[in-house]
């Protein structure tokens, strides 16, 4: 997701799919481990995404939303 489209999620939008992408990443961690290593830039696309949309929640709370 680019950043557009997650300025115009809630909050609590955000909270969800920053969850999901850890999850996400957590279990490509694990498939690495096992020996079943994934696609690589995938690692790089979650860890990009986890950054925007906390970017995007601390700009909304500096902002007092």
């Amino acid at each position: 997701m680019n950043a557009k489209e997650l300025r115009q999620k809630s909050v609590e939008d955000l909270k969800k799919e920053l969850l999901d992408i850890r999850r996400e990443q957590f279990s490509m961690r694990m498939q690495r481990g096992v020996g079943q290593a994934p696609r690589p830039h995938q690692f790089g696309n979650a860890r990009k995404t986890i950054a925007r949309i906390k970017t995007i929640l601390n700009e909304r709370s500096a902002a007092g939303e």
